[in-house]
């Protein structure tokens, strides 16, 4: 009897606990996107309160896509984070096959410099990384964000790739093999696909912290056609005074690749979770 009722109770105390998580998590999504309808009296009156007939109002959104650029910073941010999510996967995907497939001298030592990595933050060599910009003239380039973004981003999904990647049968490799199916195509046609939760994870995992950053589009590419979306919204916040209502309109439009991403990827991102909790 003790245990019939101990495993209800511990689920639900899990669900509570999960429950209360996500609440945490959507909490600032939502309080951004009530504010970003109202106005900017109706804000700091109450800004937990869901727009109402008196306080809606489409200023902000209205003044960020007319009077500003920034769909052009919106479509920067897209480029480099598109650009670097491919360059992440296909190189780390290609890295952690053959770190996990071949044997070879200093694979054990490769595999741990990646790992290094991801322990040691790049921020610390911005300015070596700022001088090896400017030496290769790509400084105020989107092409030298999508550079550092693919370093950044490589260690990790390495690491997560090359787990999935060891968990694969070696039977099924040499079944290829012996078929004459060539290395490429056994990567593409048969690796690949079997490790698709893991991709997904590693592209939503990579994508959430190049779409947010500031720190290398302040640093990189400041320039004003070569601005992202997290650099663009820093014009409607002043010393002194701050366009609340433009400020809430951006980033609620900001928004909407992460979740659109998200909710492509979302199936695959708990396998991958999953499965890698259970390995």
């Amino acid at each position: 009897m003790t245990r019939k009722i101990y495993k209800p109770l511990s689920a639900f105390g899990v669900h509570c606990m999960l429950g209360g998580y996500t609440l945490l998590a959507l909490f600032p999504i939502v309080l951004i996107l009530i504010n970003a309808f109202k106005t900017k009296a109706a804000i700091f009156d109450n800004p937990l309160a869901f727009p109402t007939a008196e306080t809606f109002f489409l200023g902000g959104f209205e003044k960020v896509i007319a009077k500003s650029h920034f769909m052009l910073y919106f479509g920067n941010s897209l480029t480099v984070t598109l650009a670097s999510l491919a360059l992440i996967l296909l190189f780390g995907a290609m890295a952690a096959w053959a770190l996990s497939e071949y044997k070879f001298r200093g694979n054990r030592m490769l595999a741990i410099y990646m790992m290094i990595g991801i322990m040691v933050p790049i921020r610390l060599g911005t300015v070596s990384i700022l001088e090896l910009i400017v030496q290769l003239n790509l400084i105020n380039t989107l092409t030298a964000l999508v550079l550092v973004y693919t370093a950044q981003g490589l260690p990790l999904a390495v690491m997560i790739l090359s787990e999935f990647i060891a968990q694969i049968p070696k039977e099924l490799k040499e079944a290829a093999r012996c078929d004459g199916v060539g290395e490429f195509k056994i990567f593409f046609q048969v690796i690949l696909p079997l490790i698709r939760p893991a991709v997904a994870t590693v592209a939503v995992f990579t994508m959430i912290p190049v779409w947010n950053d500031l720190w290398f589009p302040l640093i990189l590419a400041p320039g004003e056609e070569t601005q992202t979306v997290t650099l663009g919204v820093q014009q409607f916040i002043g010393q002194y005074v701050t366009d609340w209502n433009s400020v809430l309109a951006a980033l609620s439009l900001a928004v909407i690749p992460v979740l659109i991403l998200y909710s492509i990827f979302s199936r695959q991102l708990i396998r991958g979770l999953t499965s890698g909790a259970v390995k």
